[in-house]
């Protein structure tokens, strides 16, 4: 099932999706036009039958125009970032890195992502 963990609880994404789809007032066919997934697997998703990967949760949020984090996470505002435990030892470049990426703005976050998965594919 799409279970992920936040806030100490499970949830559901397919209701998460199912919620925010409904709340913009989008049928799963304005879905499946403004992403490209077929209605049936939108169907799968919502119903839990199927989990996301996370390219295909960047389609969903997309095509819900929200950030690809709020499908994840119900509440105000941005989720805290995680913290990393002290006795992981995260070298200096490691932790700069880190810190830069929490501060960029989510296109330049999108972009550096996409950067890297390129990269990384050759």
């Amino acid at each position: 099932m799409g279970f992920y963990f936040c806030s100490n609880r499970p949830m559901d994404v397919g209701k998460r999706l199912r919620q925010l789809r409904e709340v913009k007032g989008l049928s799963q066919g304005d879905i499946e036009r403004r992403s490209g997934l077929l209605r049936s697997y939108i169907s799968r998703v919502e119903g839990g039958y199927t989990a996301p990967s996370l390219a295909t949760m960047e389609k969903f949020a997309k095509a819900l125009e929200v950030e690809t984090y709020q499908l994840l996470y119900q509440g105000e505002g941005k989720p805290a970032a995680p913290k990393v435990p002290e006795q992981m030892s995260l070298g200096k470049p490691v932790k700069r890195l880190v810190k830069s990426f929490e501060s960029m703005s989510s296109t330049n976050r999108r972009l550096l992502l996409s950067m890297a998965d390129k990269l990384a594919k050759h």
